[in-house]
């Protein structure tokens, strides 16, 4: 799996050897890990690296995880964005609040790391479908990750490996408008430099190959924003 095709979890935990403990085992389940040490920290880190799910904790000093759920949620444009609260609280009480500040999933410490793994994973099903091998479909398109094919009114259709993880990243989240750095973080990888007019050139190549069957041309061009599937 490549750089820009790994599932992206922003850690969010104040505690050094907590942190680097989780960090390893997520990186070594296949996720790209982004470490916060507090709450600002995050706010600000989930704006630069868009990440597929936050595991965030609940105790952290100044801004706390719960106060760091609430912004995010309250935010039209990460409401969609799967927290796993993690924290000592075990009463029902605190349970309860944890999620009705939005959290969509809360942990209770101490935890089994197989089972925290397997919560994520629970997560990224509804924010990044096509990387636990679902199969996405959008009007008369269908694209299969494990197989890594794409039909239109079930003809195979020829994609490069670009094209496919563009279709792939539109697919997962039809109606949103990408701009064009957000389609280089995702499709190219944040540490890898390409112009953003080669985004262009590419989702050229994405329209001739979605149409090389006839069929309307399901890309958006959004004038001074970027794009997006229907």
């Amino acid at each position: 799996m490549t750089s820009s095709e790994q599932p992206v979890v922003l850690l969010v935990e104040d505690e050094p050897a907590q942190r680097e403990v989780l960090s390893y085992n997520l990186e070594a389940e296949g996720f790209r890990v982004v470490q916060a040490g507090n709450g600002e920290e995050a706010l600000v880190l989930v704006d630069e690296v868009s990440p597929d799910v936050v595991v965030l904790d609940w105790m952290m000093p100044n801004v706390s995880g719960i106060e760091v759920c609430r912004q995010l949620k309250t935010r039209p444009d990460t409401r969609a964005l799967p927290i796993i609260m993690l924290s000592a609280r075990s009463e029902e009480v605190d349970r309860v609040r944890g999620l009705e500040t939005g959290a969509d999933d809360y942990v209770v410490k101490p935890y089994s790391l197989v089972e925290l793994m397997a919560r994520v994973r629970t997560q990224l099903r509804r924010s990044r479908p096509a990387t636990v091998g679902v199969v996405l479909e959008w009007d008369d398109i269908r694209l299969d990750s494990e197989s890594h094919r794409v039909y239109r009114a079930d003809k195979v259709l020829k994609l490069g490996p670009t094209e496919f993880r563009l279709l792939t990243t539109f697919m997962e989240k039809p109606g949103r408008v990408f701009s064009r750095e957000q389609l280089l973080d995702r499709v190219w990888g944040r540490d890898i430099y390409v112009d953003t007019r080669t985004v262009d050139v590419h989702i050229g190549r994405l329209r001739k190959a979605l149409c090389q069957f006839g069929g309307d041309d399901p890309l958006r061009t959004v004038r001074g924003a970027g794009y997006a599937l229907g």
